[in-house]
């Protein structure tokens, strides 16, 4: 068992000291792009500053005949570019393959202090974790990295959801978890070949009409994903990481889009990944608080005053739990404005509401 006092204990000697905390960013897109893909390099710097978080992907979707070029082409464009203030993740290969070890081992001497972030795949345990959290702290201090790289898990085989508790807790790095439902839905044996969102076999019916047994019964369509999500939500709000729902992989129906990354919103998960241009501003708007919620949420804590004993507006009654809940809509509307001006005005912020502590 680790001493829990060595959590904040660099790994390597020379690597920059483990974080006591998770910096919380604004994060409400994580959009994937092809390194290796000219056309697509050439685009990032347009894309930057539309997106809270850009992720070169070197992992599944790019041919086992791009990785060597995806990887390149990842290492020459944290090089050539500024990103400011959106964060640059890489997703690397997964810890069976030939080519995590080389992923690993050029991007972080090379161009360690520009990514914030790497994306592990098919996590399983702490024990995957583990593993990264010691060779991340070797290479920081052979690349002079002045500060750690964190980690993020994707949650995508039945072992993993099995063991997501001790996988958040697993290291200082863990920044958060993404569900993978895809190879979820493979690794289960679920009868589904969508990548992401419901299915219209997955639903409840109402029951027969005693008066007309013949009568139409109608259904409601459900989510495959509840369950795992609110699992993986509570283990990362047990530790301190944060939750993101993945891939909606039907580009072409962005109203279902927008409805599953909603349902992950109302859940706690604080982002999802964008696989196409289009899904970038369907995440930037539902993962943005809804700018009546977030004036009704300062409504209340300003009555609320000291936050104890309750008090009814509109005839609602609001009590110490309820004023909770509107502190983290107003915090997480903060966040938002902090980075996009456009929100600040919707939220009615005034500069000295937005100062940080």
């Amino acid at each position: 068992m680790r001493n829990p006092r060595d959590f904040t204990t660099p790994l390597a000697l020379g690597a920059p000291q483990p974080p006591a905390d998770i910096p919380v960013r604004p994060s409400r897109m994580i959009h994937f792009f092809d390194p290796s893909n000219e056309r697509m390099a050439v685009k990032v710097p347009g894309i930057i500053p539309k997106t809270d978080v850009l992720l070169a992907n070197l992992e599944d979707a790019i041919d086992a005949n791009n990785k060597v070029a995806a990887r390149e082409g990842l290492i020459q464009i944290a090089k050539d570019n500024d990103f400011g203030d959106t964060q640059f993740w890489v997703r690397i290969n997964s810890l069976d393959s030939p080519w995590v070890l080389d992923d690993l081992i050029r991007i972080v001497t090379e161009v360690g202090n520009v990514i914030d972030v790497i994306m592990v795949p098919k996590v399983e345990g702490a024990w995957d974790i583990h593993y990264v959290d010691r060779l991340l702290a070797q290479l920081e201090a052979k690349g002079q990295v002045s500060r750690s790289i964190l980690v993020h898990a994707i949650l995508e085989t039945a072992l993993g959801v099995a063991n997501v508790e001790e996988i958040c807790a697993a290291s200082p790095r863990m920044q958060g978890i993404s569900l993978g439902p895809a190879d979820l839905a493979a690794s289960r044996r679920m009868k589904t070949t969508r990548v992401g969102g419901g299915h219209p076999g997955y639903l409840v019916r109402v029951d027969p009409d005693a008066n007309d047994p013949d009568a139409h019964r109608a259904t409601a369509q459900q989510d495959l994903w509840h369950y795992t999500m609110a699992r993986m939500v509570d283990a990362c709000a047990a530790t301190g990481c944060l939750p993101y729902y993945g891939p909606f992989g039907d580009i072409s129906d962005p109203i279902a889009c927008e409805d599953q990354f909603r349902n992950a919103f109302l859940m706690g998960c604080v982002g999802a990944w964008s696989l196409h241009p289009n899904q970038i501003e369907i995440a930037r708007r539902v993962f943005s608080p809804p700018p009546d919620e977030v004036l009704w949420a300062k409504r209340v804590i300003e009555e609320m005053g000291d936050g104890t004993g309750t008090v009814m507006i509109d005839g609602k009654m609001q009590d110490d739990a309820t004023v909770k809940q509107c502190r983290v809509m107003v915090e997480t509307g903060k966040l938002i404005a902090r980075r996009d001006a456009e929100y600040a005005e919707l939220y009615s912020f005034s500069e000295q509401d937005l100062q940080l502590p």
